[in-house]
């Protein structure tokens, strides 16, 4: 299973950053590992094992008759018989269910690097949030450091006179804000770190290796729409059930038609103690062939049009599917340009609201006035931060997504 795995994954071409390097072991940790894709991989390799049995002959039927009393011929009492028979479908009929099956069995393989791609985009969404958790605990952090010297500050000027004690106090309410929402941050880890380590099926508590740093490349407009419904293994996948349909019609068409058989009778047979003639007691050897007669014909044009509305099921599933994919793809670009907007507006309004919080704090050191405004500034500033922060994730897990339903191979 595992150099099976690893042989689909070599196909898989790594993004060039620094967190799809990360990603990529992750990747092939969480195909080698997780049960659910084992389990998908395994309902392939079964299906493959159809295939001999609907291949193969009929088993001979072996029968053996003893007469209680024996039927006298001419040449002597026959005493036993032994029959061996052997059925044959008409022909062309293995090979046509050996075909259906072999398309269904293909059918499952292309379910399982669906459900490879899926495992991977859930990999990702479940990676980003952690590097986000990273991201805002130290924002927060920061932030504590900050309004620990503002607060040494206001207390200086408090003691000289030059501000209120109110100062002191509204930075004391924001540091016990902080430090809550630090303290939620830390305890928001652990259920973390479980989603993403069940997905690898590994301890729960293993440690994640993150980014330094997430950046939002440049992306040209309709972004692999062209490869959106090319090789992807959902339609793949229903493609392949459609000529599995198309095989099993045939199949019932074989089906109804006559199955031969050939067969050999060896009867024993007594000598006769009244005569004496030739051939007295001479076994019987009697070759047969048989052929069966399909008269009725309703199970057969049943199986029939059973095949026949499995050929119109599976072609709707696969428009409901491209369109399903469509609708998907445009909702998933929208996010990824949204994202990229606000990551572009944050930076932009971090840059801007940290040179306002510069002069105003200049202005406080000066007058010790306006302290209120400062940490008002200073908190528009850490929720910049968090928020470009969150932007970034949002970014790669639309990007993660977007690479599922075009089914790019990493």
């Amino acid at each position: 299973m595992k150099f099976i795995i690893n042989i689909i994954f070599l196909g898989i071409l790594g993004i060039t950053t620094s967190q799809a390097q990360k990603l990529d072991e992750y990747f092939q940790t969480a195909a080698e590992n997780n049960p659910g894709l084992q389990s998908k991989y395994r309902e392939f390799e079964a299906a493959l094992q159809k295939v001999p049995q609907v291949s193969s002959l009929p088993d001979p039927t072996f029968s053996f008759g003893y007469f209680i009393s024996p039927v006298e011929t001419r040449v002597g009492p026959q005493k036993a018989r032994f029959s061996l028979t052997q059925m044959f479908p008409w022909f062309g009929t293995l090979e046509a269910q050996a075909d259906a099956t072999a398309l269904m069995a293909e059918a499952k393989y292309q379910s399982f690097l669906d459900a490879r791609n899926k495992l991977f985009f859930e990999v990702s969404a479940a990676f980003y949030p952690l590097y986000e958790l990273g991201e805002w605990k130290q924002i927060e952090q920061d932030n504590i450091d900050i309004l620990q010297s503002y607060k040494t500050i206001a207390t200086s000027k408090f003691k000289n006179g030059a501000a209120p004690m109110v100062d002191v106090l509204r930075v004391d309410i924001m540091l016990q804000e902080a430090t809550t929402n630090l303290s939620i941050l830390n305890k928001k880890e652990k259920p973390l770190l479980a989603t993403f380590n069940n997905l690898l099926n590994r301890g729960e508590n293993k440690t994640v290796h993150l980014n330094d740093s997430l950046t939002a490349e440049y992306l040209p407009e309709n972004f692999r729409k062209d490869s959106l419904l090319a090789n992807n293994p959902m339609l793949n996948a229903l493609d392949l059930k459609i000529k599995a349909s198309q095989a099993n019609e045939l199949v019932a068409q074989k089906q109804g038609l006559p199955k031969l058989g050939v067969g050999l009778d060896y009867v024993i047979v007594g000598k006769r103690t009244d005569v004496s003639m030739p051939d007295n007691g001479k076994n019987v050897l009697m070759p047969m062939v048989s052929v069966s007669i399909p008269i009725f014909r309703k199970k057969y044009r049943a199986a029939k049009k059973e095949a026949q509305l499995m050929q119109e099921s599976y072609s709707l599933q696969k428009e409901e599917t491209i369109n399903s994919l469509t609708s998907n793809y445009e909702s998933v670009w929208f996010q990824v340009w949204q994202q990229k907007e606000l990551i572009a507006l944050y930076q932009k309004q971090i840059l801007e609201t940290d040179q306002s919080l510069n002069l105003l704090f200049n202005a406080y050191g000066n007058s010790g006035k306006e302290f209120e405004e400062v940490l008002r500034m200073q908190q528009q500033l850490l929720k910049y931060e968090k928020m470009i922060a969150s932007a970034k994730v949002q970014y790669h897990i639309a990007i993660a997504k977007l690479n599922y339903i075009t089914a790019y191979v990493y």
